[in-house]
C-alpha cells in the first residue's frame, strides 16, 4: 500500500476573480445569499485581494493593513470605506426595490 501524502494549496477565490465582471457577479452572488454586513466586507476584501491591495488602499486613503483588516471576516468597516472601496475597484453600488 502507497501511504503518499500529497499537499493541496488552500482555495482562494481571488485566485479566480480576473476583472470587472468577475467581481460583480461575485459580490452580486455574495448579496444574494443574504444581508450579512460582514460577508459583504469579506467579499469586497476577496475582490481587493485579487487586485493589487497596496494600491488601492492608497486610492481609499487607508493603510494596507487596515483595509485588509476593514475587509476580514473580523473587520467592521464603515459605509464610507464600502463605498471608497466599492468606486475605487471599477464596481457601482446601486439599489433596486425589494417589493
Amino acid at each position: 500500500m502507497n501511504n503518499t501524502t500529497k499537499e493541496f494549496s488552500s482555495y482562494d477565490s481571488a485566485d479566480y476573480l480576473s476583472d470587472f465582471g468577475d467581481a460583480a457577479a461575485y459580490l452580486a452572488a455574495t448579496l444574494e445569499q443574504g444581508d450579512d454586513p460582514a460577508l459583504v466586507a469579506q467579499a469586497l476584501g476577496t475582490i481587493a485581494r485579487s487586485g493589487n491591495l497596496s494600491e488601492l488602499a492608497r486610492q481609499v486613503g487607508m493603510s494596507r493593513e487596515g483595509l485588509y483588516k476593514a475587509l476580514s471576516a473580523d473587520g467592521n468597516p464603515s459605509f464610507a470605506t464600502i463605498v471608497k472601496v466599492t468606486k475605487a475597484l471599477g464596481l457601482r453600488l446601486h439599489f433596486d426595490s425589494a417589493a
